[in-house]
């Protein structure tokens, strides 16, 4: 069993229920798992690593991602655009997608999340072009190569332009193939045991393009399965619009008369929630993902997050896709969180603390994981460390807690362990060839861009 020995850490951050901060301790980890916390422990390790210098922060967890979108980043053409004609002109992008893409635009995003201490990444898949082969199956596989805890969805879209939806005929599908292609991929790869490396969640798109039978079956099978739902709910003032038009009431309700709402269900973004469904997403532990660049970038609106936080909503972080953030980087997102909701709303805004606790004990709650998320004995070995001595970090010592946040780190982190394996070192993927990849990944990327 390999173990690691992380000596005389100058603080540990846990995010754990007391809040505890934890100078010049020990961290003992073992099979994956931490084992032992404490100052001079009497213990030998395959690995020993002088961590004097060293701020230790728990692996931060993202809760909604498309790591497809890394290859469709930065395209001048859809620059100022809102949401959708965003997704109606990249439609005709993604249409072309298939296993080489998807493969080498995980490893290109989920390597970025990990140099940036990300140990978790939940990625919201729900295009499915004809003939693309096993997508899910390409992330998978790109996530154990780099060392990544993967949790993917079985996404679905059941209505295209013909049928009043965004997507183009080519990328959707009927409800018996979904069930019966998430019946398999559920089977396949998810794990729900602790410290798994792989799980499942179904997540059709969005309410705007998917049928309600759709999200009726996606909701009475992933409870057959035990796993979880996501989906896109309240980003735009244009959904809402479309909600009305078409249903005759608001997303929520809409969604919770298919049985989509309770405790193992969270949405991705959340922006225009009334206070009424707020207090019902309380009532129920409904989730929502906060995803703040990426609302910024589409001129989406601001999560009332601090609203949520008070009535006691569970709430995570997130990246979003990499076409509506142009980045990958869940360590962005705790500066871009913080500062967005200090001007938003001045002193009920949450502290830089609040903020990483919203990436990683939040966020592992919005994934039904109570294994990650916070540094304890028997809890999974998945964390990162910062040098404080960084030139750019002069002046942040006084909060190791906050400064994450309030201050901000530009870079990449010195070293990230996942599941008690060094994925990171000195700011460098350790289990990939960088260079290679990056290489393939551009060439891919060209290719699929000419296609379309």
């Amino acid at each position: 069993m390999a173990s690691i020995l992380l000596r005389n850490l100058q603080a540990l951050i846990t995010c754990d229920e007391e809040d505890r901060i934890l100078e010049h301790t020990d961290l003992y980890c073992e099979d994956g798992f931490i084992r032992c916390i404490g100052p001079e422990l009497p213990l030998s390790a395959d690995t020993t690593i002088d961590c004097s210098h060293c701020w230790c922060y728990p692996g931060l967890v993202n809760t909604h991602h498309h790591l497809y979108q890394v290859f469709s980043r930065n395209l001048p053409q859809v620059q100022n655009m809102e949401l959708f004609d965003w997704l109606t002109a990249l439609y005709e992008i993604w249409k072309g997608l298939d296993q080489e893409v998807v493969r080498l635009s995980t490893l290109t995003g989920c390597g970025e999340l990990l140099k940036h201490g990300c140990t978790t990444c939940f990625d919201h898949h729900y295009v499915f072009p004809a003939g693309a082969g096993d997508l899910i199956g390409a992330q998978f596989a790109a996530a154990e190569e780099l060392g990544v805890r993967m949790f993917a969805s079985r996404g679905s879209m059941d209505l295209s332009r013909k049928d009043g939806g965004l997507p183009p005929d080519s990328v959707v599908q009927t409800v018996d193939e979904i069930m019966r292609d998430s019946a398999r991929v559920i089977e396949a790869y998810h794990d729900p045991r602790p410290g798994s490396m792989r799980q499942v969640a179904l997540a059709p798109c969005s309410p705007f393009s998917v049928s309600p039978e759709l999200l009726r079956q996606s909701a009475i099978l992933a409870r057959q399965y035990g796993v979880r739902l996501h989906t896109h709910l309240c980003e735009t003032k244009d959904e809402e619009a479309y909600m009305l038009r078409n249903h005759g009431v608001r997303p929520l309700e809409f969604m919770a008369s298919l049985g989509w709402t309770g405790p193992d269900v969270w949405y991705a973004h959340g922006i225009h929630f009334n206070g009424e469904e707020l207090r019902e997403l309380a009532r129920t532990g409904t989730g929502v993902a906060h995803c703040p660049i990426s609302n910024m970038k589409l001129s989406s609106g601001i999560a009332r997050v601090p609203e949520m936080l008070a009535l006691g909503v569970p709430v995570g972080l997130a990246v979003d896709g990499s076409a509506s953030n142009d980045g990958s980087s869940l360590m962005e997102e705790l500066r871009a969180a913080y500062l967005l909701h200090r001007l938003n709303s001045s002193k009920a805004a949450p502290s830089g603390y609040q903020v990483l606790k919203l990436a990683t004990r939040g966020s592992a709650c919005l994934l039904g994981r109570d294994d990650i998320g916070s540094l304890e004995v028997g809890k999974c070995a998945d964390l990162f460390l910062v040098d404080s001595h960084r030139l750019e970090l002069v002046g942040g010592e006084y909060s190791p807690a906050d400064v994450l946040a309030t201050v901000g780190l530009r870079g990449p982190v010195d070293c990230t362990i996942v599941a008690g394996r060094i994925v990171v070192r000195d700011g460098h993927l350790v289990t990939i060839d960088e260079g290679t990849v990056a290489e393939q990944a551009r060439k891919c990327c060209r290719d699929y861009l000419s296609r379309a």
